[in-house]
């Protein structure tokens, strides 16, 4: 099996919260490892920046989109748990959870929205820096 993409972390994960319980990052991506039967290899496999394992980041994803949905809470950091709404979800048994099965919640909308507004926002001050020398500077140093 490969490792799945965040979208099918996320059933699972809220599933995973479903007792009502803080539960912590770590805790829950060993669970899920198990829920896929990832492989040792898959499990250290890391990104390109070497800096985290696709799994964590994945897993990561999914924790974060169902927190813009209203789905999990995070009650401190590192730990998160379900919120009323990801229990009235789970009680309608969903077969999955995605992208398009989020946007319902206007948060999650608002959400992918505030991330296409990041984007625009910073490739218009990379346009106007790119005008300036003291810009092309500023945008060679970002690249290195």
């Amino acid at each position: 099996m490969t490792i799945p993409d965040f979208q099918a972390i996320m059933l699972p994960l809220l599933q995973y919260a479903s007792d009502g319980k803080e539960h912590s990052l770590r805790d829950a991506i060993t669970f899920l490892a198990d829920v896929f039967n990832l492989t040792d290899d898959q499990r250290k496999d890391l990104l390109p920046s070497g800096q985290q394992t696709v799994f964590d980041n994945r897993v990561g994803w999914a924790r974060t989109h169902l927190k813009k949905a209203v789905l999990l809470e995070y009650p401190k950091r590192g730990f998160f748990q379900i919120t009323d709404r990801g229990k009235d979800l789970l009680i309608q048994n969903p077969t999955k959870i995605n992208i398009k099965f989020l946007n319902q919640f206007p948060e999650h909308i608002e959400f992918l929205n505030s991330k296409k507004d990041n984007n625009k926002q910073e490739t218009e001050i990379i346009e106007i820096a790119e005008t300036t020398p003291q810009g092309k500077r500023i945008l060679s140093i970002r690249t290195i």
